[in-house]
C-alpha cells in the first residue's frame, strides 16, 4: 500500500529537511515510495520526501509524456539536490498534492542548473528549462519547508482546484482517502 500524502497544514511540510548522507536500504525504499505515489495520482510530475512524511532531501521528478516538455529526461530520483544557477522568471499555475483544494500562480526561474546524486551515489549535473525547471524548483522548495502558498504575490493568485488530485478509488489512500 502506498504511503499517504501529507496534507497542509501538517507541520512536516514547513520543516526544512536533512541531507540524506549515505544511501542504504531505507533510502531505496523511500525512493520507491515516492515513485509509487507519483504513479497513483494522475498528472503528477513530482513528489518530495516530506510529502510522504520523510524529512530528508530527496525528490522524484517525471516530466516524461508531459505536453509542456518536448524532450523530457527519464523519471529520476534526486538525492540532496541543489540549484547552482538560475536565469529568467515567469509566472505559471502550479498545483500540489499536499494542497489538494487549490492551485496558485507562482513566479519561478525559467532555466536552472542542478547538482544532485542518484541512488547509486553518483553525482548528477543537469540543466532544466521551462516547465521542467518549474517542476524541479517546486519539489526542491518542499525540501526547505516552502509551499506554493509561500510563493504567491497576493491572495488573488490562489484558485480553487477544478479537478482535485485523487488516487484511483481502488487505492483508498491519499488526500481525502
Amino acid at each position: 500500500m502506498a504511503p499517504e500524502v501529507v496534507v497542509y497544514p501538517d507541520r512536516r511540510l514547513k520543516t526544512p529537511c536533512a541531507p540524506i548522507g549515505e544511501i542504504g536500504p531505507d533510502v531505496l525504499a523511500l525512493a520507491a515510495a515516492l515513485e509509487e505515489v507519483a504513479r497513483i495520482y494522475p498528472r503528477t510530475v513530482g513528489v518530495a520526501a516530506p510529502q510522504v512524511g520523510a524529512l530528508v532531501r530527496m525528490v522524484f521528478v517525471d516530466c516524461s509524456g508531459h505536453q509542456q516538455v518536448p524532450s523530457p529526461r527519464s523519471p529520476r530520483i534526486l538525492v540532496d539536490p541543489i540549484v547552482t544557477a538560475s536565469d529568467g522568471t515567469e509566472i505559471g499555475r502550479e498545483g500540489c498534492l499536499s494542497l489538494p483544494e487549490i492551485t496558485a500562480n507562482v513566479r519561478r526561474a525559467t532555466r536552472i542548473e542542478v547538482v544532485a546524486r542518484d541512488l547509486a551515489g553518483r553525482e548528477l549535473r543537469f540543466e532544466a528549462a521551462g516547465f521542467e525547471a518549474r517542476v524541479v524548483l517546486h519539489e526542491l522548495d518542499h525540501l526547505d519547508g516552502v509551499l506554493i502558498l509561500d510563493r504567491v504575490a497576493s491572495a488573488s493568485d490562489i484558485f480553487p482546484r477544478k479537478i482535485r488530485s485523487q488516487p484511483p478509488a481502488a487505492t483508498g489512500s491519499g488526500p481525502g482517502g
